[in-house]
């Protein structure tokens, strides 16, 4: 298939752009020190979050065993952080199996990073300060506004989170909560349900709801961050209360990893960490309503010759 001079300019355009982006996130990180890591694409173990499906690798290297994709860094950055690591940050493609839409690829760009002894409130206004110098200056007009996630519900919804399971509660957000955001400025949801925690500590004043946060442009998340779980036994239980919910819903248990267990239990600092979908914030900065339309190789399941 050939594509028109006008369309090869324009993708260059937007590579270029891209590539700016690229950049000004490694000065907004060079600028409060923090060091960037790399870490392993190939993982030995799955992750056992129930909602999150990695894709398998095989190795002639290591016949009959299954290796995984990365879905996320953030294993091995808290395994250098209980390594006596300072504060961190990786840009890096990361999968997920089962994820492909508008908003949403197998293979994408994560952006993650942690910070040592910040709380609830750093972490969030340091993600929005991160996002805001990625986005053009014009994008938006008014500073972020930040809601308590059961108030919003509350209010956007009539719904008392407190009542209903969590499935419900991702399609209210969905359908009800997140068309309520402004699109003119970014916005903070905060304190999700501790049945949300994934691996947010709870938090300390109200053991009802997590140090857990996403950042939204209007509907569009962009980033999902916690103060972070440092207690090895409460970890443990999550990870059975996961393979539960595997075993619930006909998922194959997967094996915890062992590396990450064993960094818990050396101890892993006081610290807050987030993750930064990098190719939607490219989204919003090209205006496309598709994740598709700023990706040189975007996945797409027909065949070549189709």
């Amino acid at each position: 298939m050939t594509t028109c001079p006008e369309s090869q300019a324009a993708a260059v355009e937007s590579s270029m752009r891209r590539a700016a982006m690229l950049k000004r996130a490694r000065d907004f990180f060079e600028s409060r020190e923090i060091l960037e890591v790399d870490t392993p694409i190939l993982a030995r173990h799955a992750v056992s979050d129930p909602h999150i499906d990695s894709i398998e690798a095989s190795l002639q290297l290591d016949p009959g065993r299954k290796w995984f994709l990365q879905t996320s860094p953030e294993y091995c950055m808290k395994r250098l952080l209980s390594a006596d690591y300072p504060d961190i940050y990786e840009i890096c493609k990361v999968f997920r199996d089962g994820e492909n839409g508008r908003n949403h690829q197998p293979e994408f760009t994560m952006v993650e990073w942690y910070r040592l002894e910040f709380g609830l409130d750093d972490i969030m206004q340091d993600t929005v300060e991160f996002i805001l110098s990625l986005v053009d200056t014009n994008r938006f007009d008014e500073p972020a506004v930040f809601l308590n996630y059961q108030q919003a519900f509350s209010d956007f919804a009539g719904i008392d989170c407190t009542t209903i399971d969590n499935e419900a509660l991702d399609l209210a957000l969905v359908e009800k909560v997140s068309p309520r955001f402004p699109s003119d400025r970014l916005t903070v949801l905060h304190h999700y349900p501790a049945s949300q925690a994934a691996l947010a500590r709870i938090c300390p004043d109200d053991d009802a709801v997590a140090d857990r946060f996403e950042v939204f442009a209007g509907t569009l998340e962009l980033a999902n961050g916690y103060v972070e779980l440092t207690d090895i036994k409460e970890q443990m239980a999550r990870f059975g209360n996961d393979q539960a919910t595997r075993d619930a819903s006909g998922k194959l248990r997967v094996a915890i990893d062992d590396a990450f267990v064993a960094a818990l239990e050396r101890g892993l600092p006081a610290c807050a960490g987030v993750a930064v979908g990098f190719d939607r914030i490219h989204m919003l900065n090209e205006g496309a309503s598709d994740i598709r339309q700023v990706l040189n190789f975007p996945f797409d399941t027909r065949k070549e010759n189709d």
